[in-house]
């Protein structure tokens, strides 16, 4: 059952009524699947109409929405033979930042990124997906085994942002934040990163640093929330809307601008409607990234990122 948002009302009431008439064509004698096609047909226009012209306020409820793909997801679904690592060797194992060993396709790699959880359980587990020092710290130790080895990193970003606690910040945050941002320039093995639903503050820049960024069509990508942002502009989050678009926060938005690479489409309606389908997308995507940066050596790799964030608002 999909979780309709405050834009999708109209489709909301569209889809109960056809189930209402599916009820009734099962238990009576008149033959009503020629309304429930039309109904289905207007029901898809809307959707599709819908989607193409979401504003960036609209955007970001979709890259939040509960029910699109997480970390675990894309594992089942893009990688094989995956093999976790656990632990930063410092301090624990933060679960809001998983990693380890998989293959795409026949590529061994190194998988990074952030599980925020799809129950309250696994949320709270996970810490909905904001990572503490030691899951940045993680991450920095998997990115460097990789480079030990060969092996190209591809990172998964889907966080809110790093975990804002005291805690958190008296065991080094942005230091973590910052060492992290740094291992992913200096890897001397291909990076790929995806921002597969929110992409919020230097909680995402610390596993994106890579040579090519990739965004899902309706994930957004920003330095802080609308929610924040508002508040510190106008003293409300009630001018999150208006936010949302001043900051650009799109993936259209910021292929334009070059702080992204590419742009991963979505199945009409987003990842959450068609999750099998929105990763196998992201699948293909990231291996075209991976062939075509696979014959470049370690120096032109590093070279290559320096360039391009470099290159941002120049």
């Amino acid at each position: 059952m999909v979780s309709f948002l405050e834009f999708e009302k109209p489709i909301a009431e569209l889809e109960a009524r056809i189930i209402e008439l599916r009820a009734t064509a099962n238990v009576g004698d008149i033959d009503i699947s020629g309304e429930i096609d039309k109904l289905e047909q207007r029901a898809a226009k809307m959707l599709l109409d819908s989607y193409s012209r979401l504003s960036p306020w609209q955007k970001t409820q979709v890259a939040r929405h509960p029910d699109r793909p997480h970390f675990k997801d894309y594992v089942a679904g893009m990688f094989d033979n995956f093999m976790p690592l656990a632990g930063d060797r410092a301090f624990a194992d933060d679960q809001a930042i998983i990693g380890g060993f998989a293959t795409l396709g026949d590529r061994r790699i190194m998988v990074i990124g952030h599980e925020k959880g799809d129950d309250t359980a696994s949320r709270v587990r996970h810490n909905f997906g904001m990572a503490k020092p030691e899951g940045y710290r993680k991450a920095i130790r998997l990115m460097q085994l990789a480079d030990r080895f060969g092996l190209p990193v591809v990172t998964l970003v889907d966080t809110s942002g790093a975990f804002p606690g005291v805690q958190a910040e008296e065991r080094g945050q942005a230091e973590a934040i910052a060492r992290s941002t740094e291992q992913c320039l200096a890897l001397g093995v291909p990076m790929v990163a995806a921002v597969v639903g929110e992409g919020g503050s230097g909680g995402a820049v610390a596993l994106a640093a890579a040579n090519r960024v990739l965004m899902f069509e309706h994930a957004v990508y920003s330095v802080i929330s609308p929610e924040g942002c508002a508040s510190i502009l106008w003293r409300t989050a009630d001018k999150a809307s208006d936010a949302a678009t001043a900051m650009q926060v799109t993936a259209q938005h910021l292929k334009a601008l070059g702080v992204i690479d590419r742009i991963v489409a979505e199945p009409i309606g987003g990842a959450h409607r068609e999750p099998v389908q929105a990763i196998a997308n992201l699948g293909v995507a990231i291996g075209e990234e991976l062939d075509a940066l696979s014959g470049m050596s370690a120096q032109d790799l590093r070279t290559d990122r320096a360039d391009k964030f470099l290159a941002i608002g120049a």
